[in-house]
Order: structure tokens, then C-alpha cells, then sequence
């Protein structure tokens, strides 16, 4: 049986134990070393390739793990991904090198879909621009949009959009879907229409991105995609910053086509002061937080924990990308 008292792991979530300590002590118990983000926040490669010499685990969050940082992991044999998405981890550099990389999908669906519903609540309803009036000392009367008799567009049929579905069931609203490989089962359970990609965009009153990051898809949020948006939607991007392009976002919500945008991903993260996005009353920003409850952290945690010492133990992880 492996010894795993000569192994080091990093770990970098910065949520990571932070609602069941077990988290660290299990770690720390099983393996000899355990070291731990020095930062606060996703780590760029030049500060992983600084931290991963000498690792044989890594837990890694949202930090960009690309060739040049996996260059300097000598003896790294297991990413475990807390969390579901890889698009910032190169994955060919990592098989390359005989790496194992693991995440977690599904774990954080549940928190990501109340957010979504959250964001989607507080456009319709204006709750941020109410709250700042009210505790200014005014008492405007603003006209909010209700959600029933509304078109909810998912783009995403996946994890996170069939929960987002299932929680919109009592708000007697019209759910549309687009995913290119549908559940039509679930869709059916969940009164879900699946419908071509440009009919969601185009009939929805709320727009909610659940895709990946993929070629096809990164700053697929343009100039064309969001013509295509009925006037005075809303959109709401609970997924990745990369899927959308900012400047065109900015033309449009000041041209007054779409009626608000929340976003709780940025293509740059934090984004800058600067960002114009950050300068319209219309939009609800933030700070990438979906899965940042108890129930995803630790949920997140355990499956990455796990599949981490289980690669250590040349055993076979139970969520293996590569």
C-alpha cells in the first residue's frame, strides 16, 4: 500500500474546509505535508509554478493551471478540480505528463441554480436599486416585472439548468430550453419545451446561460447573439465570464435593447474598477459566488478530497476527466 506520509498536497479553494474543518484534518492526517493558498483568491500559472515543485496532489480551485505551471509540477500526479468546470486547466499538458485530472460535477448545481433564481428575482423586481433608494431616505415606486406569464430561457440543459427548472415550477412561467444533447425525459418531468438554439434566445424574457466553456462557446455573448434577444429581456450569467463579450454587452444595455443583466462571472476576475459593466445601474454584479454555500463547499470538498487520495493510493477516482 502506498505510503502516502511522503506525499504533499496543495490545496487552493479558498472555501475549501470552511464550513466542516474534517476537511483539513482528514487531509492533513492522511498525507505527510499540506500546503495551503497564501493568497485569497484563483492563482495566475506564474504563482502555481512556484507552489506545485514538489506536490504529488493538487486541490485546485478556480487558478489557471496551463502548461507553463504543469512544466514545473516534477512530481504531480493528481489535479482534483474542485468544482466542475476545466477550461482553465490544460488538459493535453497535463495527460502529457501522466497527470490525472478530476472534478466534481453536479456538487454545486443546487447553489448555483438558487443564485441564478436569486439574480433573476432581484433584475425583475429592481431589489438592489430599491434597497439604496430606501436607505438613502427615498421611497420610489418602481415598476417591477413579474415572472409569471414570462418566457425563461435556458441555454444549458445540464446539471445546473434542470435544477434551475425545477425551482422555477411555481412561478407559472414559460421554460424553454436549449442543450445539444437534451434530457427529454427530465425536460418532459419539469414542463421544459426544448427548443432550437435561436428560438430560446429569441422568445426569452429572461435569459440564463448554463453552458461550458468551449471553443464554440467562449465570447459567444456577442454583437449578433444578443440582437437576437427580445427587446427588454434580461440576461443572467451564473456560468463563466469567458462566454461573453463585454463590449458588446456594455452597446447594448446602453442602447436600452436589453432591459438588465446579472452576472456572477467576468471575463476578468476580479474585474477592474474600470469595468464599464460595473458603471450601469442596470446591472447586478457578483463576485463569482454560486457555489460559495455550505452545502456546495462541502460537497465540493469531500468528492475532491477523495478522488485526490484515491489517485494517490493508485486507486481509481470516481469523477475521472483524463
Amino acid at each position: 500500500m502506498t505510503d502516502l506520509k511522503s506525499y504533499r498536497v496543495l490545496v487552493t479553494p479558498t472555501s475549501y474546509g470552511k464550513n466542516d474543518a474534517r476537511l483539513h484534518t482528514e487531509l492533513e492526517a492522511a498525507v505527510g505535508e499540506v500546503v495551503y493558498n497564501p493568497t485569497g483568491r484563483p492563482l495566475s500559472a506564474s504563482e502555481l509554478a512556484k507552489l506545485l515543485p514538489g506536490c504529488h496532489g493538487y486541490i485546485a480551485g478556480l487558478d489557471h493551471i496551463d502548461h507553463t505551471a504543469l512544466e514545473a509540477a516534477d512530481q504531480l500526479k493528481v489535479i482534483a478540480r474542485y468544482g466542475a468546470g476545466i477550461d482553465r486547466v490544460d488538459l493535453k499538458a497535463a495527460q502529457a505528463k501522466g497527470i490525472t485530472v478530476t472534478n466534481t460535477p453536479g456538487a454545486n448545481a443546487v447553489s448555483v441554480a438558487e443564485l441564478t433564481i436569486g439574480l433573476m428575482l432581484s433584475l425583475a423586481r429592481m431589489l438592489p436599486n430599491a434597497n439604496e433608494a430606501t436607505k438613502a431616505g427615498n421611497w420610489p415606486r418602481l415598476s417591477g416585472t413579474s415572472l409569471e406569464g414570462k418566457v425563461v430561457g435556458l441555454l444549458g440543459f445540464g446539471a445546473i439548468g434542470k435544477q434551475v427548472a425545477k425551482r422555477l415550477q411555481g412561478f407559472d412561467c414559460r421554460i424553454v430550453a436549449f442543450d445539444p444533447i437534451p434530457d427529454v425525459d427530465l425536460a418532459k418531468a419539469y414542463n421544459v419545451e426544448l427548443l432550437p438554439r435561436d428560438e430560446v434566445i429569441g422568445q426569452a424574457d429572461f435569459l440564463s446561460l448554463h453552458v461550458p466553456v468551449l471553443p464554440e462557446t467562449r465570447q459567444m455573448v456577442n454583437a449578433e447573439f444578443l440582437s437576437k434577444m427580445k427587446s427588454g429581456a434580461f440576461l443572467i450569467n451564473t456560468a463563466r465570464g469567458e462566454l461573453v463579450n463585454e463590449a458588446d454587452l456594455v452597446t447594448v444595455l446602453e442602447s436600452g435593447h436589453l432591459k438588465g443583466a446579472a452576472l456572477d462571472a467576468f471575463a476578468t476576475e476580479p474585474p477592474g474598477a474600470d469595468n464599464p459593466l460595473l458603471a450601469l445601474p442596470q446591472v447586478i454584479a457578483t463576485p463569482h459566488t454560486g457555489a460559495h454555500t455550505d452545502s456546495a463547499t462541502n460537497t465540493m470538498g469531500w468528492e475532491a478530497l477523495r478522488d485526490c487520495l484515491a489517485v494517490l493510493s493508485d486507486q481509481e477516482p470516481a469523477n475521472r476527466v483524463i
